[in-house]
């Protein structure tokens, strides 16, 4: 059944499902946390890099995932969540760790409304706290 839920959201979503685009889905779902093209590359031996970061770029394009820079320089790939274009609901804060490097959703805390002048349209938004996880902050001490 988990498949046809997959083959569904990117149906949904105007994608026609491929078994690299079924594949980087799951990926990307059982990892649970913005990943970078890199990161994927790792985990999925029987892709290369370029055919992945087709796949984001498609993805990306269909509103299925959006893309945040990580602190660190970094591009990585979240999911959204809600059924359409990606939403502010999508735009939560995210926490890097300048120890491990790893990018943590804070999805419960939410990015406040920008009120931008007049004539300017905000297409996503990015908000970013920079520091050190529980997990290297117990490690320091």
């Amino acid at each position: 059944m988990e498949a046809d839920k997959d083959i569904e959201i990117l149906e949904q979503r105007g994608i026609k499902p491929t078994a690299n685009r079924l594949l980087v889905l799951r990926t990307m779902c059982a990892m649970g946390h913005p990943v970078s093209l890199t990161e994927l590359e790792t985990v999925m031996e029987t892709m290369d890099k370029s055919s992945i970061f087709r796949v984001l770029t498609l993805f990306a394009s269909h509103h299925l995932v959006h893309a945040i820079e990580d602190g660190g320089g970094t591009m990585k790939y979240e999911i959204c969540e809600g059924d359409g274009r990606c939403s502010l609901d999508d735009m939560h804060t995210h926490f890097y760790c300048e120890t491990c490097h790893r990018t943590f959703c804070f999805k419960a805390i939410h990015i406040p409304e920008v009120e931008l002048p007049e004539g300017f349209r905000m297409t996503s938004i990015n908000y970013m706290v920079k520091g050190t996880c529980p997990e290297c902050s117990r490690r320091d001490e």
